[in-house]
């Protein structure tokens, strides 16, 4: 990533000029706003720190879902996944994001900034299409080398939910766009790869925000462990593909969109193979989605 305009924060490790004569009132450690670099051990640890708190917000926020259920006597199906959306990903990723970046105290415009937020160019998105279609094939290959070898793969959570109950699909569907893609995006590539960013070079920023991204399914995934372990190993391919999207095109928007388009592709293939082949004939890649 190349430095954003004097006076903005700097993901990739630069200190705006605005800054370097702060006086007293700027942060001194590497989290205040505008500085950048510090330790990498401190960057890798709030990478951390902040990858897992995501998904135990989330996890928080299923349980006031439940509890919201019970006191109004049973909420319907898209109200309940509505709400789920809602807090489990607005509050829980886009919320922790933003509330991240307040406390450092970046105002608006910084966070803006600091993310590499705008309306993306024709370029980048052929750049969204292209690395969909490299996703795809990556995947492809990935989950054929583990059906050789006979390795057990686990199930998503979702889309469990939405085979046993294809109506609500197309809402997963426009979520994969206005929801998931943005909100997780926003979280592990704007700052768990841009708070790694500052302290380290672009290739393990990637491979860690991807490591860290990938892991964290574990929860969403049921079977064995043995199985959600390969299927995380397989989730870390498109994780991948979103972090070098975001690194070269500095625009947090593209790999949102990537990300929401890989979801609603296989939640179509989903729908479509739901109501009109089967669910047994349902593709070995739905267990492999990455929310």
């Amino acid at each position: 990533m190349t430095a954003p305009s004097s006076g903005d924060p700097v993901p990739d490790g630069g200190v705006s000029e605005e800054f370097d004569d702060a006086g007293p009132d700027a942060v001194d450690d590497a989290d205040g706003p505008g500085r950048s670099g510090g330790s990498p051990v401190v960057a890798v640890a709030t990478a951390l720190l902040l990858g897992v708190l995501g998904p135990v917000i989330a996890l928080a926020s299923g349980v006031a879902v439940f509890a919201i259920d019970s006191l109004t006597g049973g909420l319907s199906l898209v109200a309940s996944v509505v709400l789920t959306l809602i807090l489990g990903q607005y509050v829980a990723f886009g919320g922790l994001a933003v509330g991240y970046l307040s406390w450092r105290g970046f105002d608006r415009k910084r966070i803006v900034s600091y993310l590499g937020v705008r309306v993306p160019s024709l370029k980048e998105i052929g750049i969204v299409l292209g690395s969909w279609v490299v996703i795809l094939l990556l995947v492809l290959v990935v989950s054929t080398i583990v059906q050789l070898l006979g390795t057990e793969t686990a199930a998503n959570q979702s889309a469990e939910l939405a085979m046993g109950n294809p109506t609500i699909i197309p809402l997963f569907i426009a979520a994969s766009f206005l929801v998931i893609g943005p909100c997780e995006e926003i979280l592990y590539r704007g700052v768990v790869q841009g708070r790694l960013r500052e302290s380290l070079p672009a290739a393990p920023s990637i491979v860690l925000s991807a490591a860290i991204f990938a892991t964290i399914h574990v929860m969403a995934l049921t079977g064995g462990l043995s199985a959600r372990l390969t299927t995380v190993a397989i989730l870390f391919v498109p994780s991948l593909v979103f972090g070098a999207v975001y690194e070269y095109t500095e625009n947090l928007v593209v790999p949102a969109l990537l990300h929401g388009l890989h979801n609603a592709v296989i939640f179509t293939v989903l729908y479509v193979t739901v109501t009109q082949v089967g669910p047994d004939a349902m593709p070995a890649v739905l267990g492999f989605l990455p929310f």
